[in-house]
């Protein structure tokens, strides 16, 4: 049980990803309330219905409180000079041997969680486009969600405050307007790792012909930050255990489970149109870049 003293640092620390989604409250995107124009989304498709808000315009999650504990659940992160340690080190060496490759490009856009850009991550895997038009309730889905996983990883981020690897050995990063911030949050577990992780098992529920296509978006996008040398791999391995631990408890919210159903049915009428996602040759290209040696 935590004390609301022990809860306050890891609600500010957690302003890093709560960030991401108070960048949707600008002036280019519509309100929660707003119904998408007819012509945007198929006929069949309707607003989601308001939901509780971290300020206007900004959805809150799920779980509120109700998280996984991740410092009861992931063991202490890798100490220097252990085995496992060296297996980070060496993946660290061989994720910036790509920083001039299509994927470390595609490692940059993945290390951004502002909406609406990331709401389209999936797209090419999903084979339908992802947007507040389009899939109002999907799209309103990853951003509850991105909360909920993100939230999940700052009671082991917080205790353990492992340095990043940029730090470490006082590198850069893929994203230098971020550094300042990372510096004081703690890399372990991988906040990115367990929202993509989540948003890869929950797609693949909602879409199971794609899901493979969907496992190894969800899968790359974590590795990126390896690539972007914000995290270490045992970092992203654990993100993954987070995401697991988070998708586990949103099953047993009657809101998500709503949400899925209508997501699910947004899905199926876009696959009835002719709209397609962009971008996927270029996508597809990045991928097939692996970091050799990565678990």
């Amino acid at each position: 049980m935590h004390s609301k003293a022990s809860l306050r640092p890891r609600r500010q620390a957690a302003s890093l990803l709560v960030l991401a989604l108070l960048a949707t409250a600008c002036s280019t995107s519509p309100p929660l309330s707003t119904t998408p124009a007819p012509t945007a989304a198929p006929a069949t498709v309707a607003a989601p219905a308001p939901v509780p808000e971290l300020r206007p315009g900004v959805p809150a999650g799920y779980l509120g409180r109700a998280l996984p504990d991740s410092l009861a659940l992931l063991p202490p992160p890798p100490a220097q000079g252990s085995a496992a340690f060296a297996q980070d080190q060496a993946i660290h060496r061989a994720a910036q041997q790509l920083r001039s490759s299509p994927r470390y490009a595609l490692a940059t856009t993945d290390a951004d969680l502002r909406f609406p850009q990331v709401a389209n991550t999936f797209s090419c895997a999903l084979g339908v486009p992802v947007s507040q038009q389009a899939t109002p309730t999907l799209y309103l889905l990853l951003q509850r969600t991105l909360v909920d996983a993100g939230l999940a990883t700052y009671a082991a981020k917080d205790h353990y405050k492992r340095v990043r690897p940029f730090v470490f050995h006082k590198e850069g990063t893929c994203a230098p307007a971020d550094e300042a911030a990372l510096r004081g949050d703690g890399s372990y577990p991988s906040g990115h790792t367990a929202i993509s992780w989540t948003w890869a098992l929950l797609l693949t529920e909602l879409s199971p012909d794609q899901a493979d296509a969907l496992l190894a978006r969800g899968r790359a996008f974590g590795e990126n930050r390896l690539i972007c040398n914000a995290h270490w791999q045992s970092d992203v391995l654990e993100g993954r255990a987070i995401a697991a631990g988070a998708l586990a408890k949103l099953h047993a919210n009657a809101d998500f489970t709503r949400d899925m159903a209508l997501a699910r049915t947004e899905i199926q009428s876009l696959r009835g149109s002719s709209v397609e996602p962009t971008g996927c040759e270029a996508e597809k290209a990045a991928l097939a870049i692996k970091i050799p040696g990565v678990l």
